[in-house]
């Protein structure tokens, strides 16, 4: 058929207006595209859906690519629209996507357009597996993805749609319903898409509160919306009235709150007051340093993040709080969407070792253990541990979480917590002595406590290497304090780049310092098998 056949001769015929859906796998982008078909019929407009399939680092992806002639079928006088197969770049009226590197990748591939294109997106993510298996920290900045997103288009929405599905106990592709008909874009009623909903039976009811929550979300406000800050949520403008942070400047305020409220949560208010004047050392070592405070403050502010994470190191009692918090049962009843009558069943999984019980004992007895072990290992056995399957829905294994949280108060006498602190205050000094010497050093030793993350041998590795780098490199007075920071960026960045630390050993090398320590790996004997 063709074009002419189509339309009318008038220039001024509407074209069909395109929809892009990007969604993961599981996420309902099929089904998001069937309710417009249906929404689209019920409504008397043309229409038509297609699909193309794709891969993702993650759970797969599927593009889905839907059109609508604006005009009622009732007045095109028994003509029919030409539909495309494929978006065509540059012509898309609206593109939604589920997660913010699928709205980045959409973007970054020219299909939208920034004099035509609405951008509907949401904030969360959905990590790749090169993100998650970084040793530093590899996700990519979600501020860079929301402004390339904010580029390419006309306007453009972006909310939380994962939060707003969970909230609403459904699925996200009714939560992009929900935006998608609020933009206005499409011709398109609130009760018909209501009704199309309600018409798909089972979790309807869950999906028309989706719906109408992101309706609310997208209808509250027509402009630019930032990537969602869940972190302002938890401090609000509570950092203006808190005491604590009295005599800091404004510029770190805000790391500075959310530390001081991560580590009072870890340990209670004394702890918090420690973090507090580590953090006033270490700013009145850099308002020496750089007294016309060419950096802004830098430094502090990345050691008062570094620091809290440090301070409030993962340890069994820290797990066992976390897993035994109302808000915890609260998020699982919700993920798994319980609904009145229903029962549900929580297990914890816990596998202690030595390491994790000598951390709560005082150092004589921790030493005792831990040389039990090592004991043990030496012989060719595996090291102890106690596998523990744990009921947290029943009374008893709710009390046993919260007696075990409870030994947050016998922390402070701990191996774990002197050997930790010990080695916060080996760091911190360092860092001051960087800063006596060259605000660029005393720079570059503060990022270094970004080593510390994970728990268990993750964490092992990051100590060492930090501790490596500080005692070796950072100390060599051979060369100059700036030659010794640009020693510590490539170190540091080595260290980060693989777990085995190969890289970093080799930058040592290079830089004339010491190689790491090779650590003495156990032979254990398998017993031998009847069959050989």
């Amino acid at each position: 058929m063709s074009l002419n056949n189509v339309m009318n001769s008038s220039t001024h015929a509407p074209r069909p207006l395109s929809v892009l859906i990007c969604a993961l796998g599981g996420e309902g982008g099929g089904v998001l595209s069937d309710w417009l078909m249906e929404i689209a019929r019920k409504a008397g407009y043309a229409a038509q859906a297609t699909s193309i399939p794709g891969v993702a680092q993650r759970t797969g992806a599927t593009t889905y690519f839907f059109e609508l002639y604006p005009v009622p079928v009732t007045q095109l006088a028994g003509r029919k629209p030409v539909f495309s197969l494929n978006p065509i770049p540059g012509s898309l009226d609206v593109v939604i996507a589920s997660e913010l590197l699928e709205a980045a990748r959409c973007a970054s591939n020219g299909l939208p357009s920034s004099d035509r294109t609405v951008f509907i997106t949401s904030t969360s993510r959905t990590f790749t597996t090169t993100e998650r298996s970084a040793m530093g920290d590899g996700r990519l900045d979600s501020a860079a993805l929301l402004a390339l997103v904010q580029s390419v288009s006309r306007a453009h929405h972006a909310f939380d749609m994962q939060r707003v599905a969970a909230e609403n106990a459904t699925v996200v592709s009714a939560v992009m319903l929900g935006a998608l008909a609020a933009s206005g874009v499409l011709p398109i009623d609130r009760a018909v898409c209501e009704e199309v909903i309600r018409e798909g039976g089972r979790g309807a009811q869950a999906s028309l509160q989706g719906f109408a929550a992101a309706w609310q979300v997208i209808a509250q406000t027509n402009q630019h919306t930032e990537q969602a800050k869940h972190l302002i949520n938890l401090i609000g403008d509570s950092e203006k009235n808190v005491a604590e942070l009295a005599g800091f400047p404004a510029p770190i305020n805000d790391m500075l709150h959310l530390g001081l409220l991560r580590v009072q949560d870890y340990q209670g208010s004394a702890y918090g007051k420690l973090y507090l004047s580590r953090v006033r050392s270490l700013l009145d070592a850099e308002h020496r340093a750089d007294a016309d405070a060419l950096h802004g403050m830098q430094l502090t502010r990345e050691v008062s993040r570094w620091l809290a994470l440090w301070m409030s190191f993962d340890d069994i009692v820290r797990v066992a709080d976390l897993k035994s918090r109302a808000s915890r049962s609260e998020r699982v009843r919700r993920e798994v969407g319980v609904k009145s009558g229903d029962v549900l069943a929580v297990y914890e999984h816990f596998k202690p070792g030595v390491p994790e019980i000598a951390g709560l004992l005082p150092k004589p007895l921790a030493d005792r253990l831990l040389a039990w072990d090592a004991q043990r290992v030496a012989e060719g056995r595996e090291p102890w541990s106690m596998p523990i399957k744990l009921a947290s829905h029943t009374v008893l294994g709710a009390l046993l979480l919260r007696l075990l949280a409870t030994c947050k108060y016998i922390r402070p006498f701990s191996s774990r917590y002197a050997e930790e602190q010990a080695l916060i205050e080996e760091w911190l000094t360092a860092v001051m002595s960087g800063l006596a010497e060259d605000w660029q050093l005393g720079y570059e030793l503060a990022l270094c406590g970004r080593l510390i993350k994970g728990y268990g041998e993750t964490n092992h590795r990051g100590r060492d290497n930090l501790l490596h780098v500080i005692r070796h490199v950072a100390n060599d007075q051979r060369t100059t304090a700036a030659a010794r920071a640009t020693a510590l960026r490539q170190a540091r960045e080595a260290a980060l780049t693989d777990e085995a630390g190969t890289q970093l050993d080799r930058v040592l090398k290079d830089l004339g310092a010491p190689a790491r320590p090779i650590k003495a790996q156990p032979i254990r004997w398998m017993p031998r098998s009847r069959n050989t």
